[in-house]
């Protein structure tokens, strides 16, 4: 692959190729996607400046060759998903999003959340039963499913995290009875085992997404309930300090990604470890500049640090969602 083409994130890569096949061959393909992957990919799309020659036929040829090589005759398709996914991501990783492939295809109603505002969806639950709110909310993305956590009222949100995370599987006939529901109320017998929503990583995942002083409240909340599963959800998420275990090359690239400012404001609540590692991933006159704006500014608030760190953070996920960069989370775990 070209180095223009490689610097490309996998989604932009995804962005190009479709741009090549011309409107209808792109809304062929587009149309077999998942909801929050056609967003991903058409953000992607329209963002899209500045694409070389050279960078469109990387891109082409690596598909022909990823074609060439991993198609194989006599596999089932869906055997043959799961074998990619867990190569790539690993089994615990890809089971998760195996299981959202396998239920967004059979999903109608549930799958139409995924094109709304979270405000709207937040709007649309916050009467059901906390229960169905913790199975809808562990269905959606993460990032999504934060979103709309965070439109809910406050006295709700620790109860339904704790279901999410205390959610051990759901029964097929049981979702594609909600699925039902969904689609009559929202829009307008599945077969096999439990699937693998909920649990306290979905838990964590999801307040990974929320604001600062949102999470936070949730967790004290939550922790007056059960604070060992609290312990347990600490543990898989990401804070701030998990950037020490990024690697020199994911750092200098999630730097190129974030803006001076939100670094400086996330730096002024960091200790001097992850100060000094992030120094050392810079140019030294650049490094020079940001001590000496550290040093300049005076004290900020504690919720402009930690809205600056959860902005850094946010993109170091998506990084890391596209396999830029490896980030882990409290209990050294890598998400």
């Amino acid at each position: 692959m070209g180095k223009a083409a490689a610097r490309r994130s996998g989604t932009e890569r995804a962005a190009i190729f479709l741009m090549t096949l011309g409107e209808q061959g792109a809304a062929q393909v587009l149309r077999h996607m998942a909801a929050r992957d056609v967003q991903r990919v058409g953000a992607a799309m329209a963002q899209l400046a500045k694409v070389s020659r050279d960078e469109v036929m990387a891109v082409l040829d690596t598909f022909a060759r990823n074609v060439e090589n991993e198609t194989s005759v006599g596999i089932g398709s869906d055997d043959y998903v799961r074998k990619v996914l867990t190569d790539a991501l690993g089994e615990e990783k890809a089971g998760g999003l195996i299981d959202r492939i396998q239920l967004g295809r059979a999903s109608k109603g549930l799958e139409s959340l995924k094109w709304m505002e979270p405000r709207t969806i937040a709007e649309m639950i916050r009467n059901e039963h906390p229960q169905i709110i913790a199975i809808v909310l562990a269905y959606l993305e993460p990032d999504q499913a934060g979103a709309v956590l965070g439109h809910l009222p406050e006295w709700l949100r620790a109860d339904v995290v704790l279901r999410i995370a205390t959610l051990d599987g759901l029964q097929p006939g049981a979702l594609s009875e909600l699925d039902e529901i969904v689609e009559k109320q929202f829009a307008g017998g599945g077969r096999g085992g439990p699937t693998s929503l909920g649990g306290p990583k979905a838990a964590a995942s999801i307040l990974n997404m929320m604001e600062a002083g949102a999470e936070n409240t949730v967790m004290e909340h939550m922790r007056k309930v059960d604070e060992g599963l609290v312990a347990r959800i600490e543990d898989l998420m990401v804070v701030f300090d998990n950037l020490l275990g990024v690697d020199d090359r994911g750092m200098q690239e999630l730097l190129r990604q974030v803006q001076s400012e939100s670094l400086l404001l996330a730096l002024k609540g960091a200790d001097e470890e992850l100060k000094a590692k992030i120094f050392r991933n810079m140019s030294q006159r650049a490094a020079e500049m940001l001590k000496d704006d550290l040093e300049a500014r005076g004290p900020v608030r504690l919720a402009d640090v930690e809205a600056a760190q959860k902005e850094i953070l946010t993109v170091a996920r998506k990084m890391a969602g596209e396999g830029t960069l490896m980030l882990g989370g409290r209990g050294g775990q890598y998400v």
